[in-house]
């Protein structure tokens, strides 16, 4: 474990970082190196003066999960995309609860088994599991990649808001949205995902321990809030049949844009701008197009690809919310993430 002890406002205030079993737990600051690092707050002038021909096409993944192929080849159609999620979130929730050292050690264990009694298939998969815990491990538990709390931080930060309202579409765990509610205290979350497994196992089983770092408006200096310091409604819905009016102050969403066609996507923004009060923000993310995300999803296909996806560029994703009303207040991206805060037009 990483301590440091700061006082900020003579608060008294321990940053730190330490690994437990499936995640890391980071509540440090960036320092200036670190931001300039990890942190990108830069790049186009004037969204009216790019065209697709400068920006390329997003980067379609076309590696499947086993689970998704093995459900078409047996019913002769394609996987329908409301059970194309229901595999996703139950893949991905696997991975996100397990004991990283543990399984490590005994995937370890498995490939020797394996090896000693020459079952060449047996340990090809082994090998397999192997690759993958480690790449997990990376990603997830050392990097963080996945929440980045420093780097969401910085992409959610500089909103004109006191105790907003906010609306997290295609929610899972609900992390962002307690980013966010940590960075602007006293806020009211309404988290909405149309497969009951986010609410009751995603979202239920988040740690209530994880601590999320925000301002303290008693002292003016750093708070850690909890899961529950959140005031949360989980809602279970398909977003096209909610009924709110425009009155949230923000309209979240993360790893959404990408998972929709071109002849969808004008959809998916109007998701966002639809629910928000006049002068209210729509924040988004989606995953970077890096050759790192690439190597990843192809070597996570099995937990991650069981349906539509692409992955962008910032500039990519800008242009297709500019072009689809909205304007771009700030844009950039962090480890693995693209991520926009944006108004509508």
């Amino acid at each position: 474990m990483i301590e440091v002890e700061t006082s900020i406002n003579n608060e008294s205030f321990r940053e730190e970082t330490y690994l437990e079993a499936s995640h890391r737990v980071d509540k440090r600051q960036f320092s200036e190196k670190e931001y300039n690092k990890f942190v990108k707050l830069k790049g186009v002038r004037d969204w009216s003066t790019l065209t697709w021909k400068d920006v390329g096409r997003p980067y379609e993944v076309t590696s499947f999960a086993k689970e998704k192929k093995e459900w078409e080849k047996a019913n002769g159609k394609s996987l329908p995309v409301h059970t194309s999620w229901e595999m996703f979130n139950r893949s991905f929730h696997e991975w996100f609860v397990k004991d990283i050292p543990a399984e490590t050690k005994e995937s370890r264990s498995r490939i020797v088994r394996n090896a000693l009694k020459l079952n060449v298939k047996k340990s090809t998969e082994a090998l397999g599991d192997h690759l993958r815990l480690h790449l997990w491990n990376y990603v997830h538990r050392i990097q963080d990649g996945v929440w980045d709390p420093r780097g969401k931080r910085a992409l959610f930060s500089g909103l004109d808001v006191v105790k907003p309202k906010i609306l997290f579409l295609g929610a899972a765990e609900g992390y962002e949205a307690m980013q966010l509610s940590a960075l602007y205290p006293g806020s009211e979350i309404v988290m909405v995902d149309y497969d009951s497994f986010c609410r009751d196992t995603r979202y239920e089983e988040f740690p209530e321990t994880y601590p999320f770092l925000g301002p303290n408006p008693a002292t003016g200096g750093f708070k850690t809030y909890y899961k529950g310091d959140f005031k949360t409604t989980y809602i279970v819905a398909d977003i096209r049949d909610l009924t709110f009016g425009r009155e949230f102050d923000i309209v979240l969403s993360v790893g959404l844009l990408e998972h929709f066609p071109d002849e969808f996507k004008s959809e998916v923004v109007e998701w966002h701008r639809k629910f928000l009060k006049p002068n209210g923000y729509m924040v988004l993310t989606t995953p970077r197009a890096q050759l790192k995300s690439k190597v990843y999803y192809e070597v996570m296909a099995d937990v991650m690809n069981h349906t539509y996806r692409e992955l962008m560029t910032v500039e990519q994703m800008g242009l297709y919310l500019y072009e689809n009303g909205a304007d771009i207040l700030q844009h950039g991206y962090i480890k693995v993430h693209n991520g926009i805060i944006a108004k509508a037009r």
